[in-house]
Protein backbone atom coordinates (compact mmCIF):
# COMPACT_ATOMS: atom_id res chain seq x y z
CA UNK A 1 0.00 0.00 0.00
CA UNK A 2 1.62 3.30 -1.26
CA UNK A 3 -0.18 6.99 0.42
CA UNK A 4 0.31 10.22 0.18
CA UNK A 5 0.18 12.32 3.51
CA UNK A 6 -0.84 15.76 2.81
CA UNK A 7 -1.83 17.96 5.04
CA UNK A 8 -3.30 22.25 5.75
CA UNK A 9 -4.08 22.81 1.75
CA UNK A 10 -5.98 26.35 3.06
CA UNK A 11 -7.65 26.65 -0.31
CA UNK A 12 -8.74 30.11 -0.25
CA UNK A 13 -5.95 31.98 1.79
CA UNK A 14 -4.05 35.25 0.84
CA UNK A 15 -0.54 35.61 1.52
CA UNK A 16 -0.07 39.55 2.62
CA UNK A 17 -3.78 39.94 0.54
CA UNK A 18 -2.10 38.20 -2.53
CA UNK A 19 -4.51 34.97 -3.02
CA UNK A 20 -2.74 31.97 -3.38
CA UNK A 21 -5.63 30.14 -5.51
CA UNK A 22 -3.04 29.47 -8.78
CA UNK A 23 -0.12 28.51 -6.54
CA UNK A 24 -2.53 25.78 -4.66
CA UNK A 25 -4.23 24.67 -7.91
CA UNK A 26 -0.12 24.21 -9.24
CA UNK A 27 0.19 22.27 -6.08
CA UNK A 28 -3.18 19.81 -6.98
CA UNK A 29 -1.63 19.32 -10.61
CA UNK A 30 1.52 18.25 -9.34
CA UNK A 31 -0.06 16.13 -6.53
CA UNK A 32 -2.04 14.16 -9.57
CA UNK A 33 0.81 13.49 -11.58
CA UNK A 34 2.53 12.28 -8.60
CA UNK A 35 -0.65 9.63 -7.85
CA UNK A 36 -0.29 8.51 -10.91
CA UNK A 37 3.85 8.10 -11.27
CA UNK A 38 4.09 6.48 -8.44
CA UNK A 39 0.84 4.13 -8.32
CA UNK A 40 -0.25 5.83 -5.21
CA UNK A 41 -3.35 3.77 -3.81
CA UNK A 42 -4.77 6.60 -1.36
CA UNK A 43 -4.63 10.20 -0.37
CA UNK A 44 -4.80 10.93 3.40
CA UNK A 45 -4.97 15.70 4.08
CA UNK A 46 -4.76 15.41 7.69
CA UNK A 47 -7.32 18.34 8.30
CA UNK A 48 -7.41 22.25 6.80
CA UNK A 49 -8.24 21.45 3.82
CA UNK A 50 -9.96 24.78 3.71
CA UNK A 51 -9.02 28.41 4.77
CA UNK A 52 -12.30 29.45 6.49
CA UNK A 53 -15.45 28.13 7.81
CA UNK A 54 -17.63 29.24 4.72
CA UNK A 55 -15.38 28.79 1.23
CA UNK A 56 -15.97 30.90 -2.21
CA UNK A 57 -17.32 29.27 -5.13
CA UNK A 58 -13.56 29.27 -7.02
CA UNK A 59 -12.18 27.56 -3.78
CA UNK A 60 -15.17 24.75 -3.41
CA UNK A 61 -14.47 24.52 -7.34
CA UNK A 62 -10.73 23.41 -7.14
CA UNK A 63 -11.62 20.99 -4.06
CA UNK A 64 -13.81 19.21 -6.46
CA UNK A 65 -11.50 19.18 -9.27
CA UNK A 66 -9.09 18.01 -6.99
CA UNK A 67 -10.83 15.23 -5.44
CA UNK A 68 -12.30 14.19 -9.04
CA UNK A 69 -8.83 14.31 -10.62
CA UNK A 70 -7.05 12.17 -7.88
CA UNK A 71 -9.78 9.34 -8.29
CA UNK A 72 -9.59 9.13 -11.99
CA UNK A 73 -5.74 8.94 -11.55
CA UNK A 74 -6.62 5.71 -9.45
CA UNK A 75 -6.33 7.15 -5.89
CA UNK A 76 -8.81 7.09 -3.27
CA UNK A 77 -9.05 10.15 -1.08
CA UNK A 78 -9.36 10.83 2.79
CA UNK A 79 -9.98 14.22 4.58
CA UNK A 80 -10.52 14.92 7.75
CA UNK A 81 -11.50 18.09 9.34
CA UNK A 82 -9.08 21.04 10.91
CA UNK A 83 -9.28 23.69 13.21
CA UNK A 84 -10.23 26.18 9.81
CA UNK A 85 -12.46 23.89 8.41
CA UNK A 86 -16.37 23.67 9.21
CA UNK A 87 -17.51 20.42 10.14
CA UNK A 88 -20.94 20.76 8.72
CA UNK A 89 -20.69 22.05 5.54
CA UNK A 90 -17.21 20.03 4.81
CA UNK A 91 -18.68 16.86 5.60
CA UNK A 92 -22.24 17.14 3.38
CA UNK A 93 -22.80 14.01 1.50
CA UNK A 94 -20.18 12.09 3.19
CA UNK A 95 -21.53 8.38 3.28
CA UNK A 96 -23.14 8.93 0.10
CA UNK A 97 -19.33 10.10 -1.35
CA UNK A 98 -17.51 7.15 0.13
CA UNK A 99 -18.76 4.69 -2.09
CA UNK A 100 -17.29 7.29 -5.28
CA UNK A 101 -13.64 6.68 -3.43
CA UNK A 102 -13.65 10.37 -1.45
CA UNK A 103 -14.07 9.45 2.43
CA UNK A 104 -14.40 12.41 4.36
CA UNK A 105 -14.63 12.57 8.47
CA UNK A 106 -15.61 15.38 10.61
CA UNK A 107 -17.45 14.40 13.64
CA UNK A 108 -16.54 12.54 16.87
CA UNK A 109 -19.48 9.88 15.59
CA UNK A 110 -17.11 7.83 13.46
CA UNK A 111 -13.68 7.76 15.28
CA UNK A 112 -12.80 4.13 15.59
CA UNK A 113 -14.48 3.38 12.33
CA UNK A 114 -11.63 2.86 9.92
CA UNK A 115 -11.72 3.81 6.08
CA UNK A 116 -10.08 0.00 5.22
CA UNK A 117 -8.10 0.97 2.18
CA UNK A 118 -6.96 -3.13 1.12
CA UNK A 119 -5.29 -4.61 4.07
CA UNK A 120 -4.83 -0.93 5.52
CA UNK A 121 -7.28 0.62 8.26
CA UNK A 122 -7.44 4.35 7.77
CA UNK A 123 -8.49 6.19 11.24
CA UNK A 124 -9.26 9.80 10.47
CA UNK A 125 -9.48 11.82 13.70
CA UNK A 126 -11.04 15.25 13.07
CA UNK A 127 -9.64 18.42 14.86
CA UNK A 128 -10.73 17.92 18.28
CA UNK A 129 -12.17 21.12 20.21
CA UNK A 130 -12.08 19.97 24.04
CA UNK A 131 -15.13 21.48 25.97
CA UNK A 132 -17.23 20.44 22.62
CA UNK A 133 -15.73 17.10 22.15
CA UNK A 134 -14.66 15.79 25.88
CA UNK A 135 -17.72 14.55 27.26
CA UNK A 136 -18.80 12.86 24.17
CA UNK A 137 -15.42 10.98 23.90
CA UNK A 138 -15.49 10.24 27.63
CA UNK A 139 -12.10 12.33 28.13
CA UNK A 140 -10.50 12.34 31.33
CA UNK A 141 -9.99 16.02 30.81
CA UNK A 142 -10.43 18.76 28.66
CA UNK A 143 -7.51 19.52 27.39
CA UNK A 144 -6.19 18.26 23.72
CA UNK A 145 -4.40 15.55 25.03
CA UNK A 146 -7.14 14.21 26.63
CA UNK A 147 -9.52 14.35 23.97
CA UNK A 148 -6.79 13.10 21.95
CA UNK A 149 -5.95 10.09 24.33
CA UNK A 150 -10.00 9.42 24.37
CA UNK A 151 -10.07 8.95 20.55
CA UNK A 152 -6.99 6.56 20.24
CA UNK A 153 -8.89 4.56 23.06
CA UNK A 154 -11.53 3.85 20.27
CA UNK A 155 -8.85 3.31 17.76
CA UNK A 156 -6.64 0.78 19.53
CA UNK A 157 -10.15 -1.37 20.36
CA UNK A 158 -11.30 -1.48 16.90
CA UNK A 159 -7.59 -2.78 16.15
CA UNK A 160 -7.64 -5.51 18.56
CA UNK A 161 -9.91 -7.36 16.24
CA UNK A 162 -8.39 -6.58 13.03
CA UNK A 163 -5.17 -8.28 11.71
CA UNK A 164 -4.18 -5.15 9.35
CA UNK A 165 -1.60 -2.33 9.40
CA UNK A 166 -2.96 0.85 10.84
CA UNK A 167 -2.49 4.52 9.80
CA UNK A 168 -3.79 7.75 11.85
CA UNK A 169 -5.17 11.39 10.87
CA UNK A 170 -4.83 13.90 12.96
CA UNK A 171 -4.75 17.63 13.17
CA UNK A 172 -3.15 19.01 16.79
CA UNK A 173 -0.21 20.31 18.11
CA UNK A 174 1.89 17.62 19.18
CA UNK A 175 5.28 18.15 21.17
CA UNK A 176 8.35 18.00 19.37
CA UNK A 177 7.18 20.18 15.99
CA UNK A 178 8.03 23.41 15.11
CA UNK A 179 5.22 26.35 14.35
CA UNK A 180 5.73 28.99 12.09
CA UNK A 181 3.57 32.39 11.74
CA UNK A 182 1.17 30.96 9.71
CA UNK A 183 -0.69 28.73 12.18
CA UNK A 184 -3.72 29.50 14.15
CA UNK A 185 -2.50 29.05 17.57
CA UNK A 186 -4.72 26.21 19.57
CA UNK A 187 -3.38 26.44 22.90
CA UNK A 188 -3.47 28.13 26.17
CA UNK A 189 -1.00 28.12 28.05
CA UNK A 190 0.72 24.78 26.75
CA UNK A 191 -2.62 22.86 26.51
CA UNK A 192 -2.31 22.46 23.45
CA UNK A 193 0.58 20.57 23.68
CA UNK A 194 0.11 16.47 22.59
CA UNK A 195 3.08 13.81 23.41
CA UNK A 196 3.83 11.56 20.88
CA UNK A 197 3.43 8.52 22.73
CA UNK A 198 -0.68 9.19 22.78
CA UNK A 199 -0.56 7.88 19.02
CA UNK A 200 1.43 4.32 19.99
CA UNK A 201 0.11 1.32 18.84
CA UNK A 202 -0.24 2.07 15.01
CA UNK A 203 2.27 2.01 12.18
CA UNK A 204 1.98 5.71 10.53
CA UNK A 205 0.77 8.88 12.03
CA UNK A 206 0.10 11.53 9.21
CA UNK A 207 -0.19 15.01 11.43
CA UNK A 208 -1.77 18.22 10.19
CA UNK A 209 -1.52 21.96 11.50
CA UNK A 210 2.16 22.95 11.63
CA UNK A 211 2.71 24.18 8.24
CA UNK A 212 6.72 22.94 8.18
CA UNK A 213 7.67 19.56 7.29
CA UNK A 214 8.74 17.85 10.00
CA UNK A 215 9.54 14.42 12.06
CA UNK A 216 8.57 14.18 15.11
CA UNK A 217 9.59 10.51 15.44
CA UNK A 218 10.28 7.66 12.44
CA UNK A 219 6.51 6.68 12.05
CA UNK A 220 4.84 10.26 13.44
CA UNK A 221 5.22 13.35 11.03
CA UNK A 222 3.88 16.41 9.62
CA UNK A 223 3.92 16.85 6.10
CA UNK A 224 3.56 20.99 6.20
CA UNK A 225 1.43 23.18 4.18
CA UNK A 226 2.18 22.89 -0.01
CA UNK A 227 2.15 26.19 -0.18
CA UNK A 228 3.90 28.95 2.21
CA UNK A 229 1.91 30.74 4.28
CA UNK A 230 4.07 33.27 5.78
CA UNK A 231 7.76 34.36 5.37
CA UNK A 232 8.90 32.29 8.50
CA UNK A 233 8.22 29.32 5.96
CA UNK A 234 11.06 30.86 3.31
CA UNK A 235 13.13 28.17 4.49
CA UNK A 236 10.93 25.36 4.21
CA UNK A 237 10.67 22.88 1.48
CA UNK A 238 7.15 22.25 0.43
CA UNK A 239 5.40 19.12 0.06
CA UNK A 240 4.13 16.10 0.89
CA UNK A 241 5.31 12.24 2.19
CA UNK A 242 4.70 9.31 -0.28
CA UNK A 243 4.35 6.27 2.44
CA UNK A 244 5.03 2.87 1.81
CA UNK A 245 3.48 0.04 3.90
CA UNK A 246 4.26 -2.62 2.37
CA UNK A 247 7.55 -3.78 4.60
CA UNK A 248 7.89 -4.72 7.99
CA UNK A 249 7.79 -0.51 8.75
CA UNK A 250 6.67 2.37 6.99
CA UNK A 251 8.93 4.15 4.66
CA UNK A 252 8.76 7.84 4.35
CA UNK A 253 10.13 9.49 0.85
CA UNK A 254 9.97 13.44 1.06
CA UNK A 255 8.11 14.47 -2.34
CA UNK A 256 9.17 18.05 -3.00
CA UNK A 257 6.02 20.59 -4.48
CA UNK A 258 6.77 22.96 -6.74
CA UNK A 259 7.38 26.59 -5.73
CA UNK A 260 4.87 28.84 -7.85
CA UNK A 261 7.27 32.16 -6.61
CA UNK A 262 10.23 31.53 -3.58
CA UNK A 263 10.00 33.82 -0.81
CA UNK A 264 13.04 36.16 0.41
CA UNK A 265 13.69 37.65 3.47
CA UNK A 266 16.16 40.82 2.89
CA UNK A 267 17.72 42.97 6.06
CA UNK A 268 20.18 45.99 5.40
CA UNK A 269 19.97 49.71 4.63
CA UNK A 270 17.62 50.87 1.83
CA UNK A 271 21.25 51.85 -0.20
CA UNK A 272 22.70 48.73 0.55
CA UNK A 273 19.74 46.53 -0.69
CA UNK A 274 19.47 48.73 -3.70
CA UNK A 275 23.28 47.80 -4.95
CA UNK A 276 24.04 44.97 -4.05
CA UNK A 277 24.16 42.36 -6.53
CA UNK A 278 24.06 39.37 -4.05
CA UNK A 279 20.23 39.79 -3.83
CA UNK A 280 19.34 39.06 -7.59
CA UNK A 281 17.33 36.19 -6.88
CA UNK A 282 15.33 38.41 -4.45
CA UNK A 283 14.20 40.27 -7.69
CA UNK A 284 11.34 37.42 -8.89
CA UNK A 285 10.63 36.62 -5.20
CA UNK A 286 7.77 37.94 -2.58
CA UNK A 287 10.02 39.70 -0.27
CA UNK A 288 9.95 40.83 3.64
CA UNK A 289 12.29 43.19 3.78
CA UNK A 290 13.90 44.76 6.90
CA UNK A 291 15.72 48.63 6.70
CA UNK A 292 18.19 48.65 9.30
CA UNK A 293 18.46 53.13 8.46
CA UNK A 294 19.32 54.85 11.21
CA UNK A 295 16.57 57.31 10.16
CA UNK A 296 13.37 55.97 7.85
CA UNK A 297 13.90 56.69 4.27
CA UNK A 298 11.36 58.75 2.22
CA UNK A 299 9.41 56.51 -0.18
CA UNK A 300 11.38 53.32 0.72
CA UNK A 301 8.55 50.96 -0.46
CA UNK A 302 8.55 52.20 -3.81
CA UNK A 303 11.55 52.41 -4.50
CA UNK A 304 12.45 48.92 -3.30
CA UNK A 305 10.09 47.86 -5.48
CA UNK A 306 11.30 49.68 -8.63
CA UNK A 307 14.33 46.56 -7.87
CA UNK A 308 12.16 44.11 -6.39
CA UNK A 309 8.74 44.26 -7.36
CA UNK A 310 7.76 41.36 -5.32
CA UNK A 311 8.05 43.43 -2.00
CA UNK A 312 5.12 42.37 0.17
CA UNK A 313 6.16 43.59 3.57
CA UNK A 314 8.19 46.43 5.04
CA UNK A 315 9.54 46.45 8.04
CA UNK A 316 11.93 49.40 10.03
CA UNK A 317 14.71 47.99 12.56
CA UNK A 318 16.76 51.40 13.39
CA UNK A 319 17.38 53.32 16.27
CA UNK A 320 14.40 55.38 16.08
CA UNK A 321 11.45 55.74 18.77
CA UNK A 322 9.64 54.11 16.23
CA UNK A 323 11.83 51.17 15.94
CA UNK A 324 11.77 50.93 19.64
CA UNK A 325 8.36 50.75 19.82
CA UNK A 326 8.05 47.57 17.47
CA UNK A 327 11.15 46.19 19.69
CA UNK A 328 8.71 45.96 22.50
CA UNK A 329 5.84 44.56 20.18
CA UNK A 330 8.43 42.10 19.05
CA UNK A 331 9.25 40.96 22.13
CA UNK A 332 4.87 40.27 23.03
CA UNK A 333 4.95 38.28 19.42
CA UNK A 334 7.23 35.55 21.21
CA UNK A 335 4.76 35.29 23.94
CA UNK A 336 0.96 33.73 24.01
CA UNK A 337 -2.38 35.55 25.35
CA UNK A 338 -1.52 33.97 29.05
CA UNK A 339 1.77 34.96 29.55
CA UNK A 340 1.03 38.86 28.52
CA UNK A 341 -2.00 38.82 31.07
CA UNK A 342 0.48 36.89 33.74
CA UNK A 343 3.15 39.94 32.85
CA UNK A 344 0.69 42.52 33.16
CA UNK A 345 -0.69 41.21 36.70
CA UNK A 346 3.33 41.03 37.80
CA UNK A 347 4.12 44.60 36.49
CA UNK A 348 1.00 46.16 38.29
CA UNK A 349 2.26 44.62 41.35
CA UNK A 350 5.13 45.49 41.38
CA UNK A 351 7.23 42.02 40.73
CA UNK A 352 4.51 40.06 42.52
CA UNK A 353 3.50 37.11 39.82
CA UNK A 354 0.38 35.02 39.48
CA UNK A 355 0.23 31.93 41.97
CA UNK A 356 -1.38 28.94 40.40
CA UNK A 357 -5.94 29.68 41.18
CA UNK A 358 -5.36 33.34 39.54
CA UNK A 359 -3.14 31.91 36.46
CA UNK A 360 -5.75 28.80 36.17
CA UNK A 361 -8.18 31.90 36.09
CA UNK A 362 -6.46 33.95 33.74
CA UNK A 363 -6.05 30.80 31.50
CA UNK A 364 -10.25 30.24 31.82
CA UNK A 365 -10.69 33.73 30.72
CA UNK A 366 -8.57 33.94 27.67
CA UNK A 367 -9.92 30.36 26.41
CA UNK A 368 -13.33 31.94 26.63
CA UNK A 369 -12.04 35.13 25.12
CA UNK A 370 -10.63 33.04 22.34
CA UNK A 371 -13.91 30.54 21.73
CA UNK A 372 -15.86 34.05 21.88
CA UNK A 373 -13.77 35.52 18.62
CA UNK A 374 -14.03 32.13 16.58
CA UNK A 375 -17.36 32.51 17.26
CA UNK A 376 -17.74 36.15 15.66
CA UNK A 377 -14.79 35.42 12.89
CA UNK A 378 -17.35 32.28 11.97
CA UNK A 379 -20.12 34.39 12.09
CA UNK A 380 -18.49 37.02 9.93
CA UNK A 381 -17.59 34.23 7.27
CA UNK A 382 -20.87 33.07 7.19
CA UNK A 383 -22.97 36.18 7.40
CA UNK A 384 -25.67 33.88 9.46
CA UNK A 385 -26.34 33.90 13.03
CA UNK A 386 -23.69 32.17 14.20
CA UNK A 387 -25.38 28.74 14.88
CA UNK A 388 -22.71 26.69 16.74
CA UNK A 389 -21.85 23.14 15.06
CA UNK A 390 -21.51 20.16 17.47
CA UNK A 391 -18.57 18.05 17.45
CA UNK A 392 -15.32 18.15 15.81
CA UNK A 393 -15.19 22.13 14.57
CA UNK A 394 -13.29 24.56 14.31
CA UNK A 395 -14.46 27.24 11.68
CA UNK A 396 -12.21 30.22 12.00
CA UNK A 397 -10.51 32.32 9.26
CA UNK A 398 -7.15 33.31 12.13
CA UNK A 399 -3.71 32.33 11.14
CA UNK A 400 -3.75 28.68 10.76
Amino acid sequence: MRLIHTSDWHLGRSFHRVGLLDAQATFIDHLVEVVRSESVEAVLVSGDIYDRALPGPDTVALLSEAVRRIIDAGAQVVLSSGNHDSAIRLGFAAELLGRAGLHIRTTVDTIGTPVLLGDVAVYPLPYLEPPATATHLGAAEVTHAGVLRAAMARVRADLEGRATRSVVMSHAFVTGGASSDSERDISVGGVSAVRPETFQGVDYVALGHLHGPQRVTDSVRYSGSPVAMSFSEADHTKGSFLVDLSGAEPMVTAIEAPVAKPLARLRGTLEELLADPAHTTAESAWCQVTLTDQTRPRGAMERLQRRFPGTLSLQFDGPTPFSQARSYAGRLRRRDDLEVCCDFLEHVRGGAGADETERALLAEAVEQSRRERSRRDDEGAAGTDGASEVGARSGDRGVA
